[in-house]
């Protein structure tokens, strides 16, 4: 197999989106040497309630810096809007660079069918982002790498289509009971958004919905806690399965394996 950096940028719409879908795959990666880092193409400024857009923005970008931290990892917000997220050149360079200034080996982002409009435009930028990286001819002043990062996707909320519709069987669930806990140290930062859950999703308790959808990931495959992913096996992309080898003692691809 070839050779990538132990390193992994997770690309999604808003602050507390990497905590609800990857926070606890990212504990493991953290525990065998990876470098981690979390990239936001907006700062959630429409997720308050109370407070403003610009307070907002403010609060929920430092509630991520602090939750990527529990991992030792690095946060990132871009300049994209909440809820007003367009694909555009400027913000493709924008995530393009980052990228190349990382260097991952790997980039996770949400699934191009995700139930979220922002979730699905940040999917295209990413996908675009990642395969750019590169190519020299990319309007970005940083130098392109050596290698395209392979691409992996997390699961959206409720685990169906933007019609409701199931989705495709994902390629691999990972075990993450024994980082659980970190999971929900990660995302118990995310206090901002137990208001909006209960407005905007009817939500009783935020932080209990979502482990409890680790719990019903996990009875899917036999065991207490699991997170879902995809790779993007595309054309433009490579496939070695990297994540799959680096974490396999926590890997299951179905019942009783």
């Amino acid at each position: 197999m070839e050779k990538f950096n132990q390193s992994i940028l997770v690309v999604h719409a808003h602050p507390d989106d990497t905590e609800a879908f990857c926070a606890g795959s990212l504990a493991c990666l953290q525990k065998e040497g990876w470098e981690i880092h979390i990239a936001t193409l907006t700062a959630g400024g429409m997720g308050g309630i109370g407070s403003t857009e610009v307070e907002t923005e403010k609060r929920r970008k430092e509630e991520a810096r602090k939750a990527a931290e529990v991992i030792g990892g690095k946060y990132y917000c871009l300049g994209g809007r909440d809820g007003f997220l367009m694909d555009t050149p400027e913000i493709r360079v924008e995530v393009t660079a980052l990228m190349r200034r990382i260097k991952p080996g790997v980039v996770m982002t949400h699934l191009p069918f995700d139930y979220h409009s922002d979730h699905r435009t940040t999917c295209n930028i990413t996908e675009v982002a990642a395969l750019m990286t590169t190519l020299p001819n990319h309007p970005s002043e940083e130098p392109p790498l050596e290698r395209t990062p392979l691409l992996y996707h997390t699961a959206p909320f409720t685990f169906s289509d933007t019609l409701g519709a199931p989705i495709t069987p994902p390629h691999f669930f990972l075990n993450i009971t024994e980082v659980m806990d970190k999971k929900m140290e990660m995302l118990a930062f995310h206090e901002s958004q137990i208001e909006l859950m209960r407005v905007m999703h009817k939500m009783d308790n935020f932080f209990e919905e979502m482990a409890q959808y680790n719990v019903d990931l996990g009875k899917m495959v036999g065991c207490k806690y699991a997170e879902v992913y995809w790779q993007h096996l595309g054309g433009g992309f490579q496939k070695a399965p990297l994540l799959q080898e680096v974490l396999h003692k926590k890997i299951i691809l179905k019942e009783g394996e």
